[in-house]
């Protein structure tokens, strides 16, 4: 038999949603968040061969990479995506950059079915890098919702292991 996949709730089998999450900016929920892209890092395969062993090629891992964050929110008057995308390059008005706040450290939760999270990962050091404040309007999709976009180049990210499996009822 195999080993359960949620060892606390041994009576669940179906794996958490993907429509159940939240992102944290600055303690605050994202209000109208709608789409997230994928976490993903990579690592760099390093071939090299032995003097002695010419005929083998060996590999080992090189640096690692993490591929930008995209976060869709809703067209609301929630401001948390320009007044961060504002403070790179753009502070005041100017081209001066707010060097104190624009990094940032995210809080990516993923939620069960009764909203309580259960799954966390931290992205470090976060700053937008790209800013999409108004979608494409179009006056023949009446069924259509505004979209903005901000993009986020990061450092890495990291479970956090202090959230564990809750009890479901």
């Amino acid at each position: 038999m195999a080993a359960p996949i949620f060892p606390v709730n041994t009576h669940r089998y179906d794996p958490y949603r993907t429509f159940m999450f939240q992102v944290v900016i600055d303690g605050q929920v994202v209000a109208g968040l709608r789409k997230m892209s994928v976490l993903k890092k990579t690592t760099e395969a390093v071939k090299w061969r032995s003097a002695g062993d010419p005929a083998h090629e060996r590999v080992m891992p090189g640096g690692t990479s993490y591929e930008p964050v995209t976060l869709e929110q809703g067209l609301t008057h929630d401001p948390v995506f320009e007044t961060w995308a504002n403070l790179v390059n753009n502070f005041k008005g100017n081209a001066a950059m707010s060097l104190l706040n624009y990094r940032k450290d995210i809080t990516l939760n993923v939620l069960n079915l009764q909203g309580v999270p259960v799954i966390s990962y931290m992205l470090h050091r976060a700053w937008v890098s790209e800013y999409q404040a108004l979608p494409e309007f179009d006056a023949g999709t009446m069924n259509a919702v505004g979209i903005q976009t901000i993009i986020l180049q990061h450092e890495g990210w990291e479970r956090d292991l202090a959230i564990t499996e809750p009890t479901e009822s």
